[in-house]
């Protein structure tokens, strides 16, 4: 953040990049550094810590000081255990599709009575404290945002992996975080696609540019193939469209659909 004769100018500040990680860690581009970045995550002090122990007692605080001290300090929180447990929902979520009134059933499911307006709030907060970002529906036909489901994305992949490894969470949905943030990182105005009965994992905006992206883990079937291309080819427009992945083939363009490899995606924003 900058002052400037007695205003200020906000600078979005996020963790380390996939290519900062390369150039951190002298390695090429490719998918063995792609993944190793995924399984470590972009907050800097990381790389000087020694042991994962330390990693996993730094990554925690971090949480802590965010949750503890930048939001129950500042905001009328009078549940600090309900904060907490709603950012755990967030990082074993992240990247589904949900709405508020989802979290409240899940609470309510373990005999937890949380009401819409306060865990509304309680997001809010997240969201504030750049933990989580919140990404709208676009309905890419009505060219509109819609409400009810959204999705969270993680400020950093780091939470995940350190604090909460033992919940079911595939590379997919690491690759799906890092590509959403690296959509930020470039300046981008990202939503989730809809487009008739179908899901677009992104629709990103930057001046008059509309980039429409799939991330996928492996396009290792013509079942996953179907699944990860077929929304994108359902889309009349001629905005650019890809379909984002960690295969180390190269896949040729499917009816103007590119495929990217995950490592190489910063070429093309």
């Amino acid at each position: 953040m900058a002052i400037l004769w007695g205003r200020y100018v906000e600078f979005h500040i996020f963790p380390y990049s996939y290519a900062e990680y390369l150039q951190l860690m002298q390695q090429p581009a490719g998918r063995a550094s792609y993944l190793a970045y995924l399984q470590k995550g972009g907050l800097p002090e990381l790389y000087n810590l020694p042991t994962v122990e330390s990693e996993k007692q730094y990554v925690a605080s971090v949480k802590d000081t965010i949750l503890l001290r930048d939001i129950v300090k500042r905001k009328p929180v009078r549940d600090v255990r309900l904060l907490d447990d709603i950012f755990i929902y967030l990082v074993n979520n992240a990247s589904n599709l949900f709405s508020v009134q989802h979290i409240v059933n899940f609470f309510k499911s373990k005999n937890r009575k949380v009401s819409y307006d306060t865990l509304s709030n309680y997001l809010g907060y997240i969201e504030e404290a750049f933990l989580a970002y919140k990404t709208e529906r676009y309905n890419i036909k009505g060219k509109d945002v819609v409400a009810g489901n959204c999705k969270y994305y993680l400020n950093d992949l780091s939470f995940k992996n350190f604090l909460y490894p033992g919940f079911a969470y595939g590379v997919g949905y690491l690759l799906e975080n890092a590509v959403y943030l690296e959509l930020r990182r470039l300046g981008y105005i990202v939503y989730t696609g809809s487009f008739r009965d179908k899901e677009v994992d992104f629709v990103a905006m930057k001046d008059d540019r509309v980039i429409y992206l799939q991330a996928t883990y492996m396009l290792e079937t013509a079942q996953t193939m179907e699944r990860e291309y077929a929304p994108l080819l359902t889309i009349g427009d001629n905005y650019e469209k890809y379909v984002v992945s960690m295969d180390e083939v190269q896949f040729p363009s499917n009816e103007g659909v590119r495929h990217i490899q995950a490592w190489n995606l910063k070429e093309i924003l």
